[in-house]
Order: structure tokens, then sequence, then C-alpha cells
């Protein structure tokens, strides 16, 4: 039990100090934005058809959840309302930070943890060049900017899916289904989940690199830091999810 929680502590330690060098570096040159665009592909682009593939049937599903309850109190008129604001607070912003969590903070827990046990970063400090500077610091803003752009599309992407179940498969009104959608929507509502969304992709890519940055032990060790990348990255956004709706509502 001590050791778990001696473990645990060092852990929020060695998060502490990387974010604390991630800002530290972050203002000081050179500031490589080819290297930012790439990692911006990386997460971003080539992450659209599973985010929005995910968020598509988000929409859909929840259309048949819903609609067939407000049926029984003729308030299916309402289907847009729920799917709409479910998805623009809460589950896009959720949803993608999970997928990109799987997809990308893996990814740079291997790259990372591979570079770590082949003397890559040690390489790099012995070059005089900073490795969080160098590595760390464009996938975590990267993440952070791509992961809002990825949800305003999920958000547009999941109401459409519930409207292709609502209108199409299940008969509701189309123009009701639109006028729904927005009638309750405010601007607070949307900048919420993409606050949110800011505040995961930080934490996603910060855990991914933290853990492949830390790695030690082989090829074994890469594995290890790979799928604990993608659970602590996981977990925290729950967590922190919690917290922010708190706050933000």
């Amino acid at each position: 039990m001590t050791r778990a929680l001696n473990d645990f502590f060092a852990e929020i330690g060695h998060f502490a100090q990387m974010f604390w060098d991630v800002l530290r570096w972050t203002p000081r040159r050179p500031w490589d934005f080819g290297e930012l665009l790439n990692q911006m592909v990386r997460v971003g682009v080539l992450s659209l058809p599973v985010v929005l593939l995910t968020a598509l049937f988000t929409g859909a599903v929840m259309a048949l959840q819903t609609y067939g309850v407000l049926a029984r109190v003729n308030a299916e008129s309402f289907t847009g309302s729920i799917i709409a604001l479910s998805m623009v607070r809460e589950l896009a912003a959720v949803l993608a930070a999970l997928m990109i969590a799987g997809r990308c903070g893996s990814a740079m827990g291997a790259e990372l943890g591979t570079m770590r046990v082949t003397q890559q970063i040690d390489a790099l400090e012995v070059l005089a060049t900073n490795p969080v500077h160098y590595l760390v610091v464009p996938r975590v803003w990267a993440t952070t900017i791509v992961l809002p752009l990825l949800v305003v599309l999920s958000n547009v992407v999941g109401i459409y899916g519930g409207y292709l179940v609502s209108v199409v498969l299940m008969g509701a009104n189309p123009v009701s289904y639109i006028d729904r959608s927005f009638q309750f929507m405010e601007l607070a509502d949307v900048t919420s989940g993409l606050i949110k969304a800011a505040v995961f992709g930080f934490i996603i890519a910060l855990i991914g690199c933290l853990k492949g940055y830390r790695t030690r032990g082989g090829a074994k060790g890469v594995g290890n830091s790979t799928t604990k990348a993608v659970v602590a990255a996981s977990i925290s956004v729950l967590i922190v999810d919690f917290f922010l709706t708190k706050i933000l509502f």
C-alpha cells in the first residue's frame, strides 16, 4: 500500500515537472513551426475518420434511444434539442478526446519511448538540445490546438447523424428537428465544449509524452509505456471532465 502511494505521488510529481517544463520552454527560441504543423496533421487530419465516424454513430444511437422514449409523451420534436446539447456540451469533446488518447497518445508514448531506449534522447542532450523543447512542446500544443477543431466537426456530424435517424428512419419533421436543435443552444454551451477539448488535448499529449520520455527497460518498457499512456490519459480525461463540468456549469 505504501509503495503504491509513493508511486502515485511520484507520478504526480513527474507530471507537474513536465507541465512546468512545457510552459517554461514554450516561449524560448527557436520555434519549430514546421514540426508543430507536422504534429497538427498527424493528430488532426489523420484522426478525422475515426473521430467523425464516432460522432456520427453517437448521434445516430442517441436518436434511436431518445426518439422512442419521447414519443411516449408526444415530445419527439425535442429529440434534436437533446442530441445537439449533449453533443455540444459533453459527448463530442469526451469521445473525441478518448479517440485521440487511443490513437495519438499511444503513438507519442511509443515514439518517445523508442527514442529513449535507443538513446536518441540522450544524444539530443549531448548535442545541447533540450528534449522537452524539441520533442514535447510541439506535440503538446499541436494536440491542444487541433482537438477543439475536431470537436467542432464532431458537433456538426453528430447532430447530422441524429438527423438521419430521426428524419429518415423514424419519420420526424425535418424542419422541427433543425429548429429544436438550436432553439435552446447558447454560446456558453459551445464554448464550454471547446474549453474542455483544449484542456483534454493538453493533458493527453502531456501524459503520452511523459510516459514515453520516462521509458525504461527496452522493448518491453516501450510496450508498457504505450499502455500506461492510453490508460492514464483516458482516466484523466474522465476525471477532469467532471471537474470542468462542475466549474463551467
